[in-house]
């Protein structure tokens, strides 16, 4: 894949791929103060972390798991992007002044989430230059790829928003042709904007076409090229 078509894919995902290099850049008394002020929870498919409008009081660090970050109002959701191993997560409440959550964050399977405390990390970006540059990249960087997801949404037929999605899923979630989807019709319906009877529908179609196979949960892209194709086209 070449480095436009790439570029292409990373701001038509919805996974926004983090890493711990911002750790690494805290000197040992700032991890050490940092760790002091955490605290690991376990939680649950299926079990809320946070929800939009409550106090912000931490930031999140995804250890493990899948979690999906949403903005929910009456009965309808729009999933923002979800987040894998790595991410840091509630940044978006970390300068002063905005103590209150702008999404809410839910889980997808088993997770294991990092608590860190909001005060103690806005610390840290006062006192650590290179800690703050890039954290404040990580922030550009998942704005950037939101802008992207929305003209996905807004500009984009029915098909090119699923085969973004499938695309997404296998390349930066499961790194595999086949996998099984965590996410119900409805959930993708909230990923791409689509009722649930019309992510059932283009599923079908997919199928019917040569280009997915379904298992029950389990899901194979047989044809990438195509689906490449849809998403840039569709």
């Amino acid at each position: 894949m070449d480095q436009t078509s790439d570029t292409k894919s990373r701001s038509n995902c919805s996974v926004f791929d983090f890493d711990q290099s911002w750790y690494e850049l805290l000197t040992e008394p700032e991890k050490a103060l940092l760790d002091e002020h955490s605290v690991s929870i376990n939680f649950k498919k299926g079990e809320t972390v946070c929800k939009l409008g409550a106090f912000a009081s931490h930031i999140f660090f995804l250890e493990k798991g899948l979690v999906k970050v949403y903005m929910e109002e009456r009965n309808k959701n729009l999933i923002l992007m979800l987040s894998t191993q790595n991410s840091l997560l509630g940044l978006a409440s970390v300068y002063d002044g905005n103590d209150k959550l702008p999404y809410s964050i839910s889980t997808f399977t088993d997770s294991k989430i990092r608590m860190i405390d909001i005060q103690i990390f806005r610390q840290l970006l006062q006192q650590n230059s290179n800690f703050s540059y890039r954290i404040i990249n990580l922030l550009n960087e998942n704005t950037a790829q939101i802008y992207g997801r929305f003209f996905s949404l807004t500009q984009k037929q029915l098909h090119g928003r699923l085969a973004d999605i499938l695309l997404c899923m296998s390349t930066r979630i499961f790194k595999s042709d086949t996998f099984e989807l965590p996410l119900s019709r409805a959930d993708l319906g909230d990923l791409t904007g689509m009722s649930t009877e019309s992510v059932i529908r283009m599923m079908k179609d997919f199928k019917a076409d040569g280009l997915i196979d379904m298992y029950g949960k389990k899901i194979a892209l047989l044809d990438i090229s195509r689906l490449e194709r849809i998403s840039e086209f569709g």
